[in-house]
């Protein structure tokens, strides 16, 4: 048995609807409905209760509905020696790379200024000062996510430059890597974007030391996770003019308080936590494969490391 547990009754029900289609031989059910909890082989949830998953004696695989796994792994009786699978599959990577390369373009073509004047029904003739050309947009986080934003940033005649732990190869950008290039690559970037995952190392990594090291008149997009970014900081490089502009998608706590001062700051964009959510038709298909190589005894992809933390 395979159960859905995640925010939302229909919700659940379009997870099951697919995966029944998907994977005719397992028996999917809801969170909500009573099951033996002996029964369950199989978990794919948001922000489980704690201790639920540590109740099903006989579970065999988790998988997150999302491809950040905090919110399971911060339940201290998460049961540590099962495989804990991240969401992917294709559509993942497409929505990332529309959301970034709209971010990006957002920017550059002061959508926001824009915004604010229809707001106030004023007509202001304002051109932008760049072309994509003239800008280097710096990815932290080199990832599958990274990587399939690239070629769309390229395409829009951007330069790109990456960061990651580890030297990547990827076709169009150019790798930095490990702390010693770390401010070489800050420097480099013009709108710095992070999609890193949610690690000790990364909390806070949006601070006012990083963001000083930008370029006067940077931009910054989060579409990573909220606590990589400590929000007095990015408003006091706004409000200096050091920085331009920032598109938010990611927020710690979740929703965005109402009282934030992100909503109405004229240079910032906020979005609810949309940028890499595909179809859930798209996201069944990922997890029947994964069940699909996991009982052949073949390794299944985006397996959570928990020596990385991702």
């Amino acid at each position: 048995m395979l159960v859905v547990k995640a925010p939302g009754t229909r919700y659940m029900k379009q997870w099951c609807d697919h995966l029944s289609h998907l994977v005719p031989g397992l028996e999917i059910r809801p969170g909500t409905d009573e099951v033996p909890p002996e029964k369950v082989r199989y978990a794919l949830t948001w922000e489980p209760p704690s201790g639920w998953l540590a109740s099903l004696p006989n579970l065999e695989m988790v998988v997150s509905i999302g491809a950040g796994v905090d919110h399971i792994t911060r339940d201290p009786q998460w049961p540590r020696h099962l495989p804990l699978v991240r969401m992917g599959g294709a559509e993942i990577g497409q929505r990332m790379g529309e959301y970034v390369a709209w971010a990006c373009l957002h920017l550059l073509r002061l959508g926001r200024t824009y915004a604010v004047q229809q707001a106030e029904a004023r007509w202001n003739y304002v051109n932008p000062e760049f072309t994509a050309e003239d800008l280097t947009v710096g990815i932290m986080g080199m990832g599958t996510l990274g990587a399939q934003v690239v070629p769309m940033l390229g395409g829009l005649g951007y330069s790109v430059v990456g960061w990651s732990r580890s030297r990547k190869n990827v076709a169009g950008a150019e790798s930095f890597a490990g702390p010693e290039e770390f401010d070489a690559f800050i420097r480099r970037s013009n709108v710095l974007v992070c999609l890193l995952p949610s690690t000790p190392e990364t909390t806070g990594i949006i601070n006012a030391e990083l963001l000083a090291k930008l370029p006067e008149g940077a931009a910054v997009v989060n579409a990573g996770r909220g606590p990589h970014l400590v929000v007095p900081d990015l408003v006091a490089a706004l409000d200096s003019g050091h920085l331009s502009g920032a598109v938010l998608d990611v927020f710690e706590p979740e929703p965005l308080a109402a009282d934030s001062p992100l909503w109405a700051h004229p240079k910032v964009t906020v979005t609810p936590h949309v940028a890499s959510v595909a179809r859930v038709k798209d996201r069944a298909r990922f997890v029947a494969d994964v069940i699909t190589e996991f009982e052949a005894g073949r390794p299944v992809p985006n397996l959570y490391d928990p020596a990385r933390g991702y």
